[in-house]
């Protein structure tokens, strides 16, 4: 590769002028020789660590394992503290503050003398906020992946982080276990450093990242306890130096086929539907615009084989264990890009050369897949016209064709006053629908997508029924629903004209969600539909809510998703 002629950073700490006296003179201040980094490759590591985001609780320790290695490759690492979006805490969504990451990976790095960046990430909206600042900038850029917590185990069961709480909290609701039982089960349920051991949302974008060519190959494997975290770490010190003096940069790095072989991997791995929201912000960034229509192609080609809650019955460290992500892309190699480039140097092909699979259950050969098609599906009609998503491979495939009159619940509150109500004029054929929580709506689209079952259907052994909502869900999550209706209720989408005993029909083979009004009917409500009550009149969420673009192209925020890189800074 051709060697990067002047590094960016030059431009503060090289010049013979004033300012560059006074760049020099405050990084003396800080107990550092000029010989430390005076044409060095300076390297931003940007560091989402935070008491209150439990997944990267060990990034102090890793920022330093990075530093070792970018000392010991010659360049000179500084840390920057960005937002830490913890998914346990944050409320109403972690969504809500993605694009907000997004501008401050982005800014932070424009605005110092900052060659090449390593990006300390993993906790759901962390990983694509990050890439999208990383991606809009311009940059080198390496991501160093938390990494999934250590498997749980309750009474010598394993329990998949979201996913068996979701499960075990319904056998309270309905009975089967004790209070007591449950609130060991919360003991028990989080035992290290690292993100959800389940194939949720974490531990989809860490892999999407990884295969997007952003990370060293099968990074996103390795549990964050492991010591092999810690030395991945440093290589990727050491491996952004170099980078840097090739002038690897997203942009020429990524390409279509990049963001095929992520939508690949995604159905191979029955990964989270957040995906599909997030890898549409990350093309269109890229200037790579992804649709809907490329995860309804790849949906059905690309069979899902790796066996991991909620869509199977491992975890990520069984995942590891069992050869990680190379091993599985090395099962599809057929169906993806092996010329895909990644920040090493060395294309995607080259480096799965040597991934072995270890065993055929966790990460089944393509002769005994866990589903034959992928675990997404994409569906239209007259419910959804730009789109909406059901994790299929999750979901009771008896309901995939079905009929039934809605029951509306108008937000998050009405949902929750009346859902266990025991008059509550509800069946195991009723569709329930959750409206208004969208990206304006919710705002910021909240994961309420996972609709509890009425307390009594539980009650009678329903344990799946269709579910419709404009909102998303955990990617730990399962059952029978149909996520990010697009567009959404909250800026006058269908789902807002939907009422109570309208029939919906579902047709997950035929890719279609509609519910059965007449035209003129229809153009009655939608005469009578007023805006909801939903808008915020001040500080951030002002700003998302009128900025925010639909699910159905990635929420990213319309002033922010195309254009040039972010234009270099003026230095006086």
């Amino acid at each position: 590769m051709e060697r990067q002629p002047k590094l960016r950073s030059a431009r503060w700490l090289d010049a013979d002028t004033r300012m560059g006296n006074l760049h020099r003179q405050r990084l003396k201040q800080t107990g550092y020789s000029e010989q430390d980094f005076r044409g060095k490759p300076v390297i931003g590591i940007l560091n989402t660590w935070s008491e209150l985001n439990p997944c990267h609780m060990h990034f102090r320790e890793r920022a330093e394992d990075v530093k070792r290695g970018v000392w010991q490759a010659g360049g000179f690492p500084v840390e920057i503290p960005v937002a830490s979006l913890g998914e346990p805490f944050m409320k109403p969504t972690t969504a809500l503050y993605r694009n907000l990451l997004a501008i401050e990976v982005e800014e932070m790095i424009r605005c110092h003398p900052i060659d090449g960046a390593v990006l300390l990430g993993g906790c759901d909206k962390t990983t694509p906020a990050m890439l999208m600042g990383a991606i809009s900038v311009d940059v080198p850029s390496i991501f160093v992946p938390a990494g999934p917590m250590l498997r749980a185990i309750w009474r010598g069961r394993p329990l998949g982080s979201g996913t068996d709480s979701v499960v075990m909290h319904n056998e309270m609701r309905a009975g089967r276990i004790s209070k007591q039982e449950f609130d060991a089960i919360e003991e028990a349920g989080a035992r290290s450093a690292g993100h959800c051991m389940s194939m949720g949302t974490a531990s989809t974008m860490t892999a999407l990242a990884d295969v997007l060519g952003f990370t060293l190959l099968g990074a996103s494997s390795i549990p964050a306890p492991d010591s092999r975290h810690a030395r991945m770490a440093s290589q990727s010190g050491r491996c952004i130096v170099e980078a840097v003096h090739n002038d690897l940069r997203p942009s020429k790095m990524l390409s279509r086929s990049s963001f095929h072989n992520a939508v690949a991997t995604l159905m191979t791995l029955g990964g989270s539907t957040n995906a599909v929201i997030h890898l549409l912000a990350l093309s269109r960034r890229a200037g790579l615009d992804l649709t809907l229509d490329d995860f309804a192609d790849a949906s059905a080609k690309v069979p899902v084989l790796a066996n991991i809650k909620p869509v199977g019955s491992h975890l990520m460290e069984d995942f590891f264990e069992a050869g990680g992500l190379p091993a599985l892309l090395s099962e599809i190699s057929d169906l993806i890009d092996g010329e895909a480039q990644t920040i090493t140097g060395r294309s995607l092909a080259e480096g799965l050369a040597g991934a072995v699979r270890i065993g055929d259950d966790v990460i089944r050969p393509r002769s005994n897949p866990v589903h034959d098609v992928g675990g997404l599906a994409i569906l239209k009609g007259s419910l959804a016209p730009e789109g909406c998503v059901i994790k299929r491979a999750a979901a009771d495939a008896t309901l995939f064709r079905h009929r039934g009159p809605a029951l509306v619940f108008d937000g998050l509150a009405d949902m929750q006053t009346r859902l266990d109500d025991e008059s509550l004029p509800v069946t195991q054929d009723t569709v329930l629908i959750l409206r208004n929580v969208g990206p304006v709506g919710g705002p910021g689209m909240p994961e309420w997508g996972l609709i509890p079952i009425p307390k009594k259907l539980l009650a009678q052994g329903v344990s799946d029924m269709v579910r419709v909502t404009d909102a998303r869900m955990s990617g730990t999550h399962f059952g029978t629903i149909v996520l990010h209706v697009s567009p959404e209720a909250a800026v006058g989408g269908p789902l807002a004209l939907i009422r109570d005993g309208d029939i919906v029909s579902l047709d997950v083979e035929q890719r279609r969600i509609d519910f059965e009004v007449s035209g003129e009917e229809l153009e009655r409500r939608r005469a009578a539909w007023r805006r909801p009550e939903v808008f915020h009149q001040r500080g951030w969420v002002k700003l998302h809510q009128e900025h925010v673009l639909s699910a159905s192209v990635g929420c990213d925020f319309d002033f922010l998703e195309r254009g040039n890189p972010s234009p270099e800074p003026e230095i006086s």
